[in-house]
Parts: structure tokens; C-alpha cells; sequence
């Protein structure tokens, strides 16, 4: 093996983005199969199911049957899933919905060995595009990041329905997107340093980069425009950033202290955010460990500021501060991803990038 080892990307084959274009999903699926089964969570189908169905049925490609009662995304669920669409000769899975949708179709489109196509309808996540699924209890505890030998053959995302979702998901999505800026490229220099044999492209660092970009300076306008109920070309681009330029990142594998961060407050009883609001904090405290200068700093405590992400503890919900080392301690799990960082992080480092995060949150509030 060289040196410098194997660069790889997992990514969608076809990315399709625009106001309308569920219009088009039928002759997408005809593609690559006649037999679809559509994957959903009820609330999100019921939005878009009218359209979903005819845009199939005047392709020639008429729905086979449709799941609509996704609430988690569980092997139990994916297995049932899987065993009525093997007995329908299924030969495409449609996933329809949030993350937990999507992540179930293509699961289930992994046990059958068929294509998964990907339907978003709100912006909480760019798990549409990624070759994996997390998997979780009914009652929403962790199990596992169940990893798929490939991505969706394609993510059709019509900006008209997910910019008509509540603004919170976009915001949530920004928050998750950020991350992606800086988790990657503390992934890929702790990867060089360790001469692994998986090692990130540069493609994926400089679309991170530019992910960045134009969350910075396409964001609070996004945000704005959205509540307006209008489809922006900073709603496109700010859409595009979540749903295409962070997962393209993470295609390669990516997360480091912000996801560990993540993982480790929520064990904190209390938390009242969702996951892209709270990788967003967790980004902060990434920023105070990699020692990243002070207006750095303070520019992406001013832009979550300015979106109503998290910056402070009391920002999260109502937390007992009794319990913070064992979330650092949580966060520095050797199996999690702050392994990922180019140094070692103890949990007295994450103690003290809190609270340093908290020191500047107040200076800013």
C-alpha cells in the first residue's frame, strides 16, 4: 500500500435539485426498475403523495405499495420492510420523508440488492445522499451507524417542498452542515498523521470548504426567505450546501469532536434541541480545542447566533451541570469519533472548551 493510502467517496450517482422536479421522479425510477415501493413517514407522505403517485404512474411505473408508518429507523422496522417488499418482486426502493425515512428505504434496499432513490422533504439532514443508515430503538436510543455497500442512485430534492417544511428543519440542517467545514479536515490531517489506510480526498476537503461559504454567507438570508414562504437563490444555495456539499464531505467518512460532543450531551437528561442544533455547539467546542482564533470564533458564534442555534449551555435545555463530565467523558469514548481529531482530547479538555464556549456565549449575548 502507498504511503499515502486509498482515497475514497461514496456519493450519489445523480443529484437532481430544483423547484418542481418531483414532477420528474417517475421517469428517474423508470431508469432503473418498473416495480417501486415507496418508503415514508406518514406525516412527510402525506404532503407529497398525490404527487408522488401520479408522477410515477404516468411514467409507466406505477407504485407496487407504499410504507407509511416509519417513526424510527429500527432493524425490526427495516426487516419487515424488507420481507413484504421481497414477496412484491421489488426491484427500486423510494424513500420518502426526513432522515429516518430515507435511512430505512435504503436499508431496506440493501437487504433486497436493489437501487434506493431518495425524496427528501425537509432539510434537518443530509442523510439522503449517504451510504449508511443509523440505526435506533423504538424509543430512539443509538444502535449502531449500519453501513451500506453504496449511496442512492439518486436524491431528487424539489426545493418547493422542502422550503415549505417549518424553517427549524433548514436552521437544523445548517447546523449539521456546518460541521462538515471543520470535522473533515481535523479527520483528514488525523488520518495523514496516523498514515491510515483510508485517507480523505482532497475534493471532499475543498467542498466542505465551500459548503462553508456559502452557509456563511447565504444563511440568515435562507432562514429569512423561508419564513416568507419564498424559494430564494440563497434558499437553493443554502439547500444544496445541506443536502449535496456536507454529505459529499462525509461520503469519505469525516466526523470528529463535533459529532462526539453531540453524542455525549445527550445522555444529559433535559436536552431540548435536535441533532443539527447541537453538532452546531459541539462545533464551537471544537473550534476552542483546535485553538482557532478569537474572531474566527466569534464569527460562527454570531452567525448560530444569528440563525437561533445554540451558544450557550442554557441554550440546549434545561441542563444539569452536575452531569458535564460524564457527557465529556461520553464525548472521548475511544470507539467515537473524537478519535477522529489530529491530537489527543481528554475530558478535561472538553470540560474546559465548554466552558470556555459559555465565557464567550455570554460576552456575545
Amino acid at each position: 500500500m502507498p504511503e499515502s493510502g486509498v482515497r475514497r467517496v461514496i456519493l450519489p450517482a445523480r443529484y437532481v435539485q430544483g423547484s418542481g422536479v418531483l414532477s420528474q421522479l417517475g421517469s428517474h425510477v423508470r431508469q432503473y426498475g418498473t416495480r417501486p415501493f415507496v418508503v415514508a413517514g406518514r406525516t412527510s407522505f402525506s404532503k407529497v403523495k398525490a404527487r408522488v403517485q401520479a408522477s410515477l404512474l404516468a411514467a409507466g411505473v406505477p407504485v407496487v405499495a407504499y410504507d407509511d408508518s416509519v417513526g424510527e429507523c429500527t432493524m425490526a422496522k427495516i426487516n419487515e420492510i424488507a420481507a413484504r417488499a421481497d414477496e412484491l418482486d421489488v426491484d427500486v426502493v423510494v424513500g420518502c420523508g426526513g432522515g429516518k425515512a430515507v435511512d430505512t428505504a435504503k436499508a431496506v434496499a440493501e437487504k433486497l440488492h436493489v437501487p434506493a432513490i431518495t425524496v427528501p422533504t425537509q432539510c434537518a439532514t443530509n442523510a439522503d445522499g449517504m451510504a449508511d443508515a443509523v440505526i435506533f430503538t423504538e424509543d430512539h436510543r443509538f444502535v449502531q451507524d449500519l453501513y451500506l455497500s453504496r449511496a442512492p442512485v439518486l436524491v431528487l430534492v424539489d426545493t418547493d417542498v422542502v422550503a415549505r417544511a417549518p424553517p427549524q428543519y433548514l436552521v437544523q440542517g445548517m447546523g449539521d452542515a456546518l460541521a462538515s467545514a471543520f470535522e473533515k479536515p481535523a479527520y483528514a490531517a488525523s488520518q495523514r498523521m496516523k498514515k491510515a489506510a483510508d485517507q480523505a480526498t482532497e475534493a471532499a476537503l475543498e467542498v466542505n470548504l465551500r459548503c462553508f461559504s456559502v452557509l456563511m454567507a447565504h444563511g440568515l438570508q435562507a432562514k429569512k426567505d423561508v419564513e416568507a414562504g419564498k424559494v430564494t437563490d440563497s434558499v437553493e444555495a443554502v439547500v444544496e450546501a445541506i443536502k449535496l456539499m456536507s454529505g459529499f464531505g462525509f461520503g469519505g467518512g469525516g466526523c470528529a469532536a463535533a459529532h462526539a460532543v453531540h453524542n455525549g450531551l445527550t445522555i444529559i437528561p433535559g436536552i431540548a434541541r435536535k441533532h443539527g442544533e447541537i453538532v452546531a455547539y459541539g462545533v464551537l467546542v471544537q473550534m476552542v480545542l483546535e485553538k482557532r482564533q478569537m474572531g474566527e470564533i466569534e464569527r460562527v458564534m454570531r452567525w448560530c447566533k444569528s440563525l437561533g442555534l445554540p451558544t450557550r449551555l442554557r441554550d440546549l435545555g434545561e441542563i444539569d451541570r452536575g452531569q458535564l463530565l460524564a457527557a465529556a467523558e461520553k464525548a472521548c469514548d475511544p470507539t467515537d469519533s473524537m478519535s477522529s481529531m489530529p491530537f489527543a482530547v481528554t475530558p478535561r479538555m472538553v470540560l474546559e472548551a465548554i466552558e470556555e464556549v459559555e465565557r464567550l456565549g455570554t460576552a456575545l449575548s
